[in-house]
């Protein structure tokens, strides 16, 4: 089977052997579509992820075999997430499940950019669904990063009518915004790019570019979706005293701070929002499914044998996002 690896400075294609249950439960599936997550490029840059790496979690597939107590069968095509909470550790019960060790332990194999992956019962029983009818493959590979924008928003605890702000649209800015309005804020998204505002737009969302904002606007909640250090500044600037920040993207640097006095005199709450649970995933779904959350025209198709094109394009901005069709 053709699977995508690290291989130093490249993703290379390569054919290696095919995989097969061998007795295990769970599921062999045929991976149809794997959407590139921001962190997947995150790992290839900074060399988180080892050499032979195959990366890719945001899959659309058809279960190519099957051995499971559950009512899924060879045929069905399916979405799934790639980690699965305890339920039972410190972590999950205060409802950090990206914290809990098993949630960080467990993950689809070898990863979504292979032809195709196995899937423990686990996921099964908890994290995969049936592509609902009414999406294409592609929408629905938005069922994972969806899932962690629902858990973000529903960290923030916002209440309906609540202001938000959205800063930095991109891919995954535009569906925090749409999110953030399927459960009733009345939202504002900015970025600098005018591409980017106007794509915002079509959704139904409004957008600006940053520096027009005025300065007497206020959000009840920040949602942080650029990975800009300045983007900062703009969050401080613009959420109301007594507000919320939320921290959904990385920055290129560690020492990027907010100040520890406007967070004291001004009762800021800042907190971030990694990855969603099984619940989140479920109404991730849902948002799809329902078309409250819209996602065609967000990202490019590429073929599996050009994954490094995919990357090199999303890394310069050439596109908002690709989804690699296998």
């Amino acid at each position: 089977m053709k699977t995508a690896v690290i291989d130093n400075d490249k993703i290379i294609v390569k054919n290696v052997d095919d995989i097969t249950l061998n007795g295990r439960k769970g599921a062999i599936v045929k991976v149809i579509g794997c959407g590139l997550c921001g962190s997947d490029i995150v790992k290839f840059v900074h060399k988180i992820a080892r050499n032979g790496t195959v990366l890719g979690h945001e899959i659309v597939a058809e279960i190519f075999d099957i051995n499971s107590a559950t009512s899924f069968k060879k045929g069905d095509v399916i979405v799934t997430s790639h980690h699965i909470p305890c339920g039972e550790c410190v972590y999950c019960k205060h409802g950090n499940v990206s914290m809990c060790e098993h949630f960080k332990s467990t993950n689809i194999r070898p990863g979504g950019f292979s032809e195709y992956v196995y899937l423990s019962e686990e996921h099964l029983q908890n994290v995969a669904h049936l592509k609902p009818e009414n999406l294409t493959d592609e929408e629905a590979s938005f069922y994972e990063p969806l899932g962690c924008i629902v858990r973000a928003v529903k960290r923030a605890n916002l209440i309906k009518g609540d202001k938000a702000l959205v800063v930095g649209l991109g891919s995954i800015g535009i569906l925090t915004a749409q999110a953030l309005r399927a459960y009733g804020c009345d939202v504002m998204g900015c970025d600098l790019l005018a591409e980017r505002i106007e794509l915002t737009k079509s959704f139904g969302i409004d957008a600006c570019d940053v520096r027009e904002l005025p300065d007497e606007y206020e959000a009840d909640g920040i949602f942080m979706t650029s990975g800009a250090d300045k983007a900062i500044s703009t969050a401080l600037k613009y959420v109301r005293n007594g507000g919320k920040i939320i921290v959904f993207s990385s920055t290129p640097s560690d020492l990027s701070a907010y100040p520890n006095n406007e967070i004291y005199y001004r009762e800021l709450t800042v907190m971030g929002s990694y990855s969603p649970s099984p619940v989140d995933l479920k109404d991730s779904l849902a948002l799809l499914k329902e078309g409250k959350v819209k996602v065609r025209g967000i990202s490019t198709e590429y073929k599996l044998d050009d994954i490094q094109k995919a990357f090199d394009d999303t890394m310069s901005n050439k596109i908002m996002k690709a989804y690699i069709k296998l």
